[in-house]
């Protein structure tokens, strides 16, 4: 019987090591794919047996290495899974940014997504499988990161394109949208800032921000057959923040009630 695979880019992340491990509960083998490889191979050693949990370096803004991927995929079986998670922020604002870093925030955050995609995409359609790409609230509001964001609204355009012209093969496309998600890049923000989960907390109707559970849940929820006729969507992971805020919703109304 073949193996179903699943493969994780930006693997050696918060967000990524944890979407790697939800996922081996429903996959023979997880590929955990990085361009830091002895961050990846030690989150997968610290995630299981080799056979399972198996780490690749890669670069996913780079044809070569998206195709050694591929290969390093087939090679553990079919591909049931594509996680296209990789992805950074760099300058926080339109003046910052330079053509450079509006360059390396797309090839990262959307261009990346495409290769690994078509890439695998033969083994998607064998196995009818599931893209599900890590978007961001950043891509469906001004939140700050201005280039890292564009390429995410990108990327849920990329979602749906998948999603119409790949269903006829089985396979559903699908992005999870996080808020604000407690990760080493949030600490080293808290270092510099101590109040800046409380600051951020009071944004959320949930009161709190995310758990990188949080998103390998949604992730793991629209990989999965319960999932079956969802196809196209954003998954909005972020605490109630896009539905909108109390105390805007208060000014507005001037009710106690918010």
């Amino acid at each position: 019987m073949t193996r179903t695979v699943a493969i994780v880019t930006g693997a050696a992340g918060d967000i990524g090591r944890v979407i790697a491990r939800r996922l081996a509960a429903d996959h023979d083998a997880v590929l955990l794919v990085d361009i830091d490889a002895e961050a990846v191979r030690k989150v997968a050693a610290d995630l299981g047996p080799a056979d399972r949990f198996v780490a690749l370096q890669v670069d996913v803004t780079n044809d070569a290495s998206v195709a050694a991927m591929a290969k390093a995929a087939a090679e553990l079986g079919v591909v049931k899974t594509l996680v296209n998670n990789a992805g950074a922020a760099r300058a926080v604002s339109l003046h910052d940014t330079t053509p450079d870093i509006w360059r390396a925030d797309n090839a990262l955050n959307l261009e990346a997504a495409f290769l690994c995609f078509r890439a695998v995409e033969d083994m998607l359609k064998a196995s009818k499988g599931s893209l599900i790409n890590i978007a961001s609230v950043n891509g469906m509001a001004v939140f700050g990161h201005p280039a890292y964001s564009a390429a995410k609204a990108g990327l849920l355009h990329f979602t749906r394109l998948v999603a119409v012209e790949y269903g006829k093969f089985g396979i559903r496309a699908n992005a999870v949208a996080p808020g604000t998600v407690r990760t080493q890049a949030w600490e080293a923000r808290a270092r510099a800032n101590p109040d800046v989960f409380e600051e951020a907390r009071r944004w959320y109707p949930l009161q709190r921000v995310v758990d990188p559970e949080d998103v390998a849940n949604a992730v793991a929820f629209l990989a999965g057959p319960l999932a079956a006729a969802i196809s196209g969507v954003c998954l909005p992971v972020d605490c109630g923040l896009t539905a909108g805020q109390a105390e805007l919703a208060h000014t507005f109304s001037q009710s106690d009630h918010y």
